[in-house]
C-alpha cells in the first residue's frame, strides 16, 4: 500500500510542471459563438491561462471587480458576477437583430465589457454591432476585435 502511495505522489510530481503550461478557463469567463455564416474566419482562441498567469491575475480581478460596487456603479458586489447571465443575453440580441445573419462571431465577457471576434462583411457592420452590443442592459463597454473578410489577419488569438 505504501508503495501505491509512493508512487502516485511520484507520478503527482512529475505531472505538476506540465500541468502548469496547460491553459485554463481558471475564473470561468463566459464565451460563446453567436454567428457562424462566414466560413474561414478564424476561431479565436477560448479564454485561458496558465496557473501563473492566473495568479498574477487574481488580485487585479479582485481589485477591477469590486471597484464598480464600491463607487457605486454596479448593483452587484462584484462586475464578474453579470457576465454568465450577461453574454447570452448578449448573443440573443445579435441574433435576433438580422443584420448580422451574414457574420461569424464569438463573444468574451468579462467585468460587463464583452469583446467581438470573428469576422463581419463591412466595417459598417462592425460599427453596427459594436453600438447593438451596447444597448445590451449591464454592459459598460465594448472591445471590438472584428475582421472586415476572411483574409486579414485576426486581431485576437486563435485556436489553435
Amino acid at each position: 500500500m505504501t508503495r501505491v502511495i509512493w508512487a502516485g505522489l511520484l507520478v503527482a510530481g512529475l505531472a505538476v510542471p506540465l500541468a502548469a503550461q496547460d491553459r485554463r478557463n481558471w475564473f470561468d469567463a463566459p464565451f460563446l459563438r453567436v454567428t457562424s455564416a462566414l466560413p474561414g474566419c478564424a476561431v479565436p482562441a477560448p479564454p485561458g491561462m496558465t496557473e501563473a498567469e492566473m495568479r498574477a491575475e487574481a488580485h487585479v480581478r479582485a481589485q477591477h471587480g469590486t471597484s464598480c460596487w464600491r463607487v457605486g456603479r454596479c448593483r452587484l458586489p462584484n462586475s464578474y458576477l453579470y457576465d454568465k447571465e450577461l453574454l447570452p443575453r448578449v448573443a440573443q440580441y445579435l441574433q435576433m437583430d438580422g443584420r448580422f445573419d451574414d457574420t461569424s462571431v464569438w463573444v468574451l465577457g468579462e467585468r460587463r465589457l464583452v469583446t467581438l471576434m470573428g469576422c463581419v462583411r463591412t466595417p459598417e457592420q462592425a460599427e453596427q454591432m459594436e453600438r447593438a452590443v451596447l444597448l445590451v442592459d449591464d454592459v459598460m463597454g465594448v472591445v471590438n476585435q472584428l475582421s472586415v473578410g476572411t483574409a486579414a489577419a485576426p486581431r485576437y488569438r486563435t485556436a489553435p
